[in-house]
């Protein structure tokens, strides 16, 4: 057994009422359990089994189609697989980084997602920066989804009409108006809505982005307001605004459409540039984002992620059913913090990425995680201490909004979240910090359940066992976001030969796509992609995988099986 890699399995497969189930004569042990069940329409049987695998067992020829992105495999060559980051990173596209070269520095420097906000720019901008990243893609050997924010009905945004941020002084005077004009004028800001003063009186408080600056209203003429500026600061492009009497949010109901006519044609314009998320902003309720997911079904061939982004009270109060309803969630932080007292924000968002990892949907962390950054090259220590924050809390991602959309610091910035991330997570797992997630079931049918426990074990075993690598094969990436929400402590490399799989598992915490040609015969997709990897340097003799396979049911294959394996690379 010494030139032999050990492989201890446990198998469980269901089988279609009728059908064979394939022989175990050729393990040297075997088990085989039955138990008398009601007849539902399928059997299930289980099996312990022990077996050896020869080194020099023959396989089928290494396909062209196997591969990884360029940026995990320079890091899994120079740091190991306990080095690899497991927090994504998403990173704002704007007018400071949409060069081809600073969209590769980006990728180079760590970034899984570029969002693009349609808040900002024209779709022509927009399509160029799409093209840019898959070009990127193709011929370096990235693999960078592409996430369009849409920009729904937002009454309360204003915009000076400048390229970058500006500063806004003490006691100066503006002028905030619905009416329309070129440029950029003197002290004058643009709303983006005609009834945006509607019911605004003298010594209300106008509020940017959350705190950024911060006005009183000296005069009211018609629908413009002139407000003197009481807490001086930075007037950002397309900067949000709220207004407040008496210490209170100034609430209004204008009953505007989550998404609006622009909105739609900007998902169509995503449909068309074969986009892998939309996020959908000022979502209230579930039904906006199950819309959104009906539309996508009949319009698009391809598997386009609906995210929906919460910052609002209304989406906190219907949180279990949004997220629910979508395939991941963006905590908008600053939106949220106008809402809600400041002192919640902290709490409220662990509530959030714990309500997510139960319900298997992946989490973001956006919104002033570095905004000093956007005019200094170092953060403050408080600004890390909240990255650090969001990483022991196990956000699948974290963002970068303006820091890196027209931030002057954006490559520095991400540099940031990557250190942070790497030694917060390394901290994680020498301390032994690991949040034990209570478990929430998810499936309804038997296969479903299976899965999901074989997962949860599969988890707990690679934590026990040490391994150190968590290898799934995967259609559709269900089982990789399985192990994934158990937070394991190995890395997991999700095999899959879906390109839109690969895309939407960048998102999914401590998951590595690898594109492999998938075939019926799960140990002949194991032995090659481990061959593979082996060829290339990427694992090593001695080196030990716990492999997790999700095989559908074919023509050739007629069962559907989960199983666990643990091999020892020789």
């Amino acid at each position: 057994m010494a030139a032999a890699a050990r492989d201890l399995s446990l198998v469980s497969q269901l089988a279609v009422a009728g059908s064979r189930v394939p022989s175990l004569r050729k393990c040297g042990l075997h088990f085989l359990n039955k138990r008398r069940r009601p007849n539902f329409g399928f059997k299930v049987r289980a099996a312990v089994q022990l077996d050896s695998e020869s080194e020099n067992a023959t396989t089928k020829p290494l396909e062209k189609t196997l591969g990884m992105d360029v940026v995990s495999e320079v890091g899994l060559r120079e740091k190991g697989f306990m080095g690899l980051r497991k927090t994504k990173l998403v990173c704002t596209i704007g007018p400071a980084c949409s060069s081809l070269c600073d969209l590769e520095k980006l990728a180079l420097a760590g970034m899984n997602v570029a969002r693009l906000n349609m808040c900002h720019g024209s779709r022509d901008w927009h399509r160029d920066v799409i093209r840019k990243i898959k070009m990127l893609n193709e011929e370096k050997g990235f693999s960078v989804s592409v996430m369009i924010d849409t920009e729904g009905s937002q009454i309360h945004v204003v915009d000076h009409g400048a390229p970058s941020s500006l500063k806004v002084e003490e006691d100066s005077i503006w002028r905030f108006t619905a009416k329309s004009f070129e440029g950029s004028r003197p002290f004058t800001v643009q709303a983006n809505h005609e009834r945006f003063s509607e019911g605004i009186e003298v010594g209300d408080e106008v509020v940017i982005d959350g705190g950024m600056a911060c006005f009183v209203v000296v005069e009211k003429t018609g629908n413009d307001l002139h407000c003197k500026c009481i807490d001086p600061g930075l007037f950002l492009p397309g900067a949000k605004f709220s207004f407040w009497r008496d210490g209170k949010l100034v609430r209004r109901n204008h009953k505007l459409p989550t998404l609006t006519t622009k909105d739609w044609a900007d998902i169509d314009f995503g449909i068309s540039e074969e986009v892998d998320f939309f996020a959908l902003s000022f979502v209230n309720h579930a039904d906006s984002v199950e819309q959104l997911k009906n539309y996508l079904s009949t319009k698009s061939t391809r598997s386009i992620k609906v995210l929906a982004k919460v910052e609002s009270l209304e989406s906190l109060h219907n949180l279990k059913e949004i997220v629910q309803a979508s395939d991941g969630i963006m905590v908008a932080r600053g939106d949220l913090g106008v809402e809600i007292p400041l002192e919640q924000i902290p709490t409220v968002q662990e509530d959030i990425i714990y309500i997510c990892r139960q319900l298997n949907k992946p989490v973001i962390v956006a919104s002033q995680l570095l905004e000093s950054m956007v005019e200094y090259p170092t953060p403050t220590r408080a600004e890390v201490a909240d990255v650090s924050e969001a990483v022991r809390q196990y956000a699948d991602a974290l963002m970068l909004s303006g820091e890196s959309a027209i931030g002057s610091y954006g490559q520095k910035a991400l540099a940031v979240l990557e250190m942070t991330s790497t030694r917060i997570e390394s901290w994680a797992r020498e301390e032994n910090r690991q949040s034990l997630l209570s478990q929430h079931q998810l499936g309804v049918s038997l296969p479903d359940r299976t899965a999901e426990q074989i997962c949860n074990c599969a988890v707990e075993m690679a934590n026990n066992l040490g391994v150190d690598a968590i290898f799934v094969y995967t259609k559709h990436g269900y089982m990789a976001t399985l192990l994934s929400r158990n937070r394991p402590n190995p890395p997991i490399f999700a095999f899959t030969k879906e390109e839109s799989t690969i895309m939407a598992l960048n998102l999914h915490w401590g998951v590595v796509p690898f594109q492999v040609d998938l075939s019926d015969d799960t140990e002949s997709s194991i032995s090659k992609s481990i061959e593979f990897m082996k060829s290339k340097g990427l694992i090593t003799r001695g080196d030990v995988v716990l492999v997790v396979s999700d095989v559908v049911p074919t023509r050739s294959t007629p069962i559907a099986s989960q199983s666990i394996k643990v091999k020892t690379v020789v």
